[in-house]
């Protein structure tokens, strides 16, 4: 029996949330001082540091925030030396004027210690550690530190790895198979940052934190995967399918999840949570909050949150991008579609409301990523 559960971050002891809480408490036993310990992640191919997770004891947390790394010149410095950097009175040495450095000044935090995360040989992210005391972290606190920052580091890196080799598993078996319908590198593209702008706003009670978002952002493209076994006369026909036809097309769902649940049986990592985000998505992204979805017909708070905010994602790029049956829909119209189906029962309201905030960001991933 096929069950579908969305995953919540701050309820879950296996998370990467839950374990960095857990190095922080083994740090605060000798560091009392440290009243900060976050992970930010590196995407290569973007050039994005992201927000990813914290372990934040004072002040407030800085969330849904990038940079381009090769904007930052100082933690750049850091990633081509391989270096760590200390602060010793952050007041003085850190300069306002861009959201984290005014963010960082207003915490109050004085002194703090940089540490960049590799993976063989490759950026993964960077470590920060910040303190209420200036001075903090003395050369012998550092190597102290540093054996409980390759720990974190080593957690984080192989997490990382895993979720990029379960997509480019994913990403080769649809190469291989010759997957050629509508879904071009830039529909993969805008189905990732579409989904990630709808998490990030999402109100608070559905607990989606930066890293649940960035696995999020990482799988929506995998959504059909299933469609490698539908054959091309179905999968690329312009006219209205027949029944039989569309009966054949949604399969493309449960062929999906059989897809995922081996590679994720092979890989040993079906019990992986974030796996579970992968798995829900590919599994219920064409289910409706009203039940008259599919493959199930489940309804309400049984379609997970991570398929409810893809489904949006893919119902909008869908409508503002030109198939073989269409015109692209202008913005507008497209969110008023949107409105409609929430009116409907169909579409989780929540999730068109986040879209629908930050309707300049949607429009620039429309122009950003066209197909032309």
């Amino acid at each position: 029996m096929i069950t579908y559960q969305s995953v919540h971050v701050d309820s879950d002891s296996e998370t990467l949330t839950a374990k960095l809480h857990e190095f922080h408490d083994a740090i605060l036993r000798d560091h009392t001082h440290i009243i900060r310990v976050a992970c930010a992640l590196y995407e290569e191919k973007t050039d994005y540091l992201k927000t990813f997770i914290h372990s934040t004891r004072d002040g407030h947390a800085i969330t849904a925030y990038q940079a381009k790394l090769s904007e930052v010149p100082s933690l750049n410095a850091l990633a081509e030396h391989q270096e760590c950097r200390v602060i010793d009175n952050v007041q003085l040495e850190i300069k306002p004027g861009t959201e984290h450095s005014d963010w960082l000044l207003d915490q109050g935090y004085v002194s703090s210690f940089t540490v960049p995360i590799y993976h063989h040989n490759r950026l993964i992210g960077f470590l920060f550690l910040d303190s209420d005391k200036s001075n903090a972290f003395s050369e012998q606190t550092q190597r102290q530190l540093l054996v409980k920052c390759n720990q974190i580091a080593e957690v984080v890196s192989c997490e990382v790895a895993t979720a990029r080799l379960l997509i480019a598993t994913a990403s080769a078996i649809r190469n291989v198979a010759g997957l050629r319908d509508f879904e071009t590198g830039m529909h993969l593209t805008r189905m990732a940052e579409f989904s990630k702008l709808i998490a990030q706003n999402m109100p608070a009670k559905y607990g989606l934190n930066d890293e649940i978002i960035e696995h999020i952002y990482l799988f929506a493209p995998l959504h059909d995967i299933g469609k490698i076994g539908i054959p091309d006369a179905i999968l690329l026909k312009k006219g209205k399918l027949t029944d039989e036809e569309r009966q054949i097309m949604q399969a493309h769902v449960t062929k999906g999840v059989t897809i995922a649940d081996q590679i994720l049986e092979n890989f040993g990592l079906l019990d992986l949570k974030t796996a579970r985000i992968m798995r829900n998505i590919i599994a219920c992204h064409h289910e409706y909050m009203d039940g008259s979805g599919y493959p199930k017909g489940v309804k309400g708070d049984e379609v997970p949150v991570e398929a409810r905010i893809v489904t949006v994602a893919d119902i909008f790029d869908a409508l503002t991008h030109e198939r073989p049956y269409k015109k692209p829909w202008s913005i507008p119209d497209a969110l008023a579609e949107l409105r409609k189906m929430v009116d409907l029962g169909k579409l989780d309201e929540n999730c068109v409301n986040a879209l629908a905030s930050s309707m300049n960001d949607a429009r620039f991933i429309v122009k950003e990523y066209n197909d032309s």
